[in-house]
């Protein structure tokens, strides 16, 4: 899909839980983004590249997308900004412009299985959500999100068949065992099974290795890839995160 770039402004910034602040992008430059990219992601242009300089750029889901609005989620660390999108996002104002480069494509779970494991943590919410709303009505499965505090969960119009089980944890990276561990707790039809996860780096490599070894789930019915690494910046996790795809011999996702 071909990217480019949008410039915007802020329409609306809103605090949507302790964890978790919404803004609100919009402009008519927005007309003609391509349709139907709830859950695709896209680049804020933080700052502009210069001379000897590349532009200081961090990647977000589309939570929602309007004709001339789109809806963009930030995970907060203990309700406070945690790099400089977040703290931009903060501390931005109805008018506010936004250079926003995109999009790139959702991944959505596979259509064809007969239950579905999906976990991921907040930074990975707003995908999830949209994965989640955007699934057969009829589909079964579990899906289990990892969040910084109770009032973090979310309405989320999820089919009847699936179960949102919520962990809090006030420390995100903290305890990367948690997702599997919950994971292994589910009673799991004797069916074929999807797994679907998005969460920090050591958390992911855990529910991978769990998806493959333990469930043997094979790589068409299987999604795992992290959105964020404890104590690194973006682009720091950028190659931490293709070096363990290399290792893998997988797609970078």
């Amino acid at each position: 899909m071909a990217q480019a770039f949008y410039e915007l402004t802020v329409a609306a910034s809103n605090r949507v839980s302790p964890s978790m602040h919404q803004i609100t992008l919009a402009g008519e430059a927005l007309r003609d983004f391509p349709k139907g990219q709830d859950g695709g992601y896209f680049k804020l242009i933080l700052e502009p590249g210069s001379a000897g300089k590349k532009a200081l750029m961090r990647t977000y889901t589309i939570r929602r997308q309007r004709e001339t609005e789109i809806d963009v989620l930030f995970a907060l660390h203990g309700g406070h900004a945690a790099g400089p999108a977040t703290s931009w996002a903060l501390n931005a104002n109805v008018g506010d412009p936004m250079t926003i480069r995109g999009p790139g494509p959702a991944k959505p779970s596979p259509n064809t299985c007969g239950f579905y494991l999906i976990a991921g943590d907040m930074a990975a919410l707003p995908a999830i959500t949209a994965n989640l709303e955007a699934m057969p009505r009829g589909a079964k499965g579990v899906a289990v999100l990892e969040i910084q505090h109770e009032k973090d969960a979310s309405q989320i119009d999820v089919p009847e068949g699936i179960e949102l089980r919520w962990v809090v944890n006030p420390e995100p990276g903290l305890e990367p065992s948690l997702l599997v561990d919950t994971l292994r707790q589910i009673d799991l039809p004797d069916c074929e099974i999807a797994g679907w996860a998005a969460c920090e780096f050591k958390g992911m490599k855990l529910v991978r290795e769990y998806f493959r070894t333990e469930l043997g789930i094979e790589n068409r019915n299987l999604y795992a890839s992290s959105y964020w690494k404890l104590g690194l910046t973006e682009t720091q996790h950028k190659v931490v995160k293709r070096e363990d795809a290399e290792a893998q011999d997988v797609p970078i996702s």
